[in-house]
């Protein structure tokens, strides 16, 4: 019997997915989708009665079959994806044109597979498919082709896993195939022992804690294993990457701002935790590891709107001898009027920071607060390492909190017995009236220098 070429890169394909097991995925920048090379795609025709057994078969059906069609409805769709099963289909907005359509549907074996139809003015702007492949509740996102509006395939993306803990994304060609590169999406911790030194809780994304700038810096417990913790998945590997925006599209924010504090606080220990965005009443248990473990510092720089993301935290926080040091956000408003949190929390050890330019001015951008905002420290065009070990530049009050935090380390290393309120008070001792913040922008002042000693 002739087989073709698209049956044996299924056969090939499935091959290596049996090899696989496929734990969790850890996502990572949005910014790549614009790098993607214009390469046109075909898919061979599939009769109607055959059923794709892949993820990259069902991702090119449903560009081929759906893309073509933008009008097309959910359960039209399920007509033209044979085997498939409608199970959602949402409109933004509600009424009238809408700018996004989503669709998602059952698949055969407990897989499930997502179209994103994105418009502008009701014509096609992107297509994208993803399947997610698993037992049916709660299945692992597993492939993602990104098409234009005229359904040629501009990117894809594969979580794949190694052996555990690894697992990785691969970017791919328009062809669905061709590799351009592969990031990391888990690794396993570095061998190593305690470094000693303060101990500093970085709450944040992750940490690429695989960098050779951090494998020696990562706090252990006495049989050497790493102290920190993923609070988002529930597991011993805290690797970078907010995936809030997709398992695909992960935000590496935590390793450039966990570069700061290796640079400015050299002898302090890492605590690397990731945030527990899927249920943030986890943020009290967070607390609780960070308390259990030694660790004196807490370096925040995140937030949101909702009080009430934060409640289980501030719980946790009010009275213990940690001090919490957060960003004020980048919204460019007062948050004294509109708040955001946890910065604009009223408990004694926070210490709320926001960004300024060298000569002391509001950053461009920052949040601020007479009242709910603390400090200003330079924190513009910071050198940093992102999650790739590459040098690069930061602006904003998220690294306004490293230089902070960073600053607390190494007073707490010359007093060690100071409380978290003392501490705070010697970092407020520091601060000074802004020759350009005449309107107090925040309640104390600046430090123009937060390395200096």
């Amino acid at each position: 019997m002739h087989t073709t070429p698209a049956q044996m890169a299924a056969l090939s394909y499935r091959r290596i997915a049996k090899s696989l097991k496929l734990h969790k995925y850890r996502p990572v920048p949005i910014a790549l989708l614009a790098m993607g090379l214009c390469l046109s795609f075909s898919v061979a025709t599939l009769s109607s009665t055959q059923v794709p057994e892949d993820a990259r078969d069902w991702v090119a059906l449903a560009i081929d079959r759906v893309c073509t069609e933008p009008g097309m409805s959910g359960l039209a769709a399920q007509n033209v994806l044979p085997d498939s099963w409608l199970l959602e289909e949402t409109q933004q907005p509600t009424t009238g044109t809408p700018s996004r359509v989503s669709m998602r549907f059952a698949l055969p074996g407990g897989a499930e597979l997502t179209l994103q139809l994105r418009l502008a003015n009701g014509t096609l702007r992107q297509f994208r498919a993803s399947v997610a492949l698993g037992n049916g509740q709660n299945p692992d996102p597993r492939f993602l082709a990104i098409a234009d509006g005229s359904c040629v395939v501009r990117s894809a993306r594969e979580i794949r896993a190694g052996k555990e803990p690894w697992i990785f994304l691969d970017q791919l060609d328009g062809d669905l195939r061709t590799l351009r590169w592969t990031e990391t999406l888990q690794a396993p911790w570095p061998p190593g022992a305690d470094p000693g030194g303060v101990r500093i809780g970085l709450v944040d994304s992750g940490l690429a804690y695989d960098l050779p700038v951090f494998s020696d810096r990562i706090a252990r417990r006495q049989d050497g294993t790493p102290v920190g913790y993923d609070f988002w998945d529930l597991d011993a590997w805290p690797y970078d990457g907010d995936t809030s925006r997709g398992a695909f599209l992960p935000i590496r924010h935590g390793t450039a701002v966990a570069s700061i504090v290796a640079r400015e606080a050299p002898d302090a220990a890492l605590v690397p935790y990731r945030y527990p965005r899927p249920d943030m009443t986890r943020m009290a248990d967070l607390v609780e590891h960070a308390l259990e473990n030694g660790v004196k510092i807490l370096a925040m720089p995140l937030g949101s709107r909702k009080a009430s993301d934060w409640e289980a935290f501030a719980s946790a926080l009010e009275g213990q001898d940690i001090l919490a040091i957060v960003s004020a956000g980048n919204d460019g408003r007062d948050i004294d009027e509109t708040p955001v949190y946890p910065a604009a929390l009223n408990l004694d050890n926070i210490l709320t920071v926001t960004s300024a330019d060298a000569f002391g001015r509001l950053a461009q951008g920052s949040n601020w607060g007479a009242t709910s905002v603390d400090l200003m420290v330079p924190a513009e065009n910071m050198d940093v390492t992102d999650f790739r070990g590459a040098s690069g530049v930061a602006s904003g009050s998220s690294y306004a909190v490293p230089r902070l935090a960073a600053l607390a380390a190494r007073l707490l290393e010359r007093e060690p017995d100071l409380t978290a309120l003392d501490l705070k008070d010697r970092i407020l001792d520091r601060a000074v009236p802004s020759p350009f913040e005449q309107e107090r922008s925040v309640s104390t002042g600046w430090i123009p220098d937060p390395e200096a000693d």
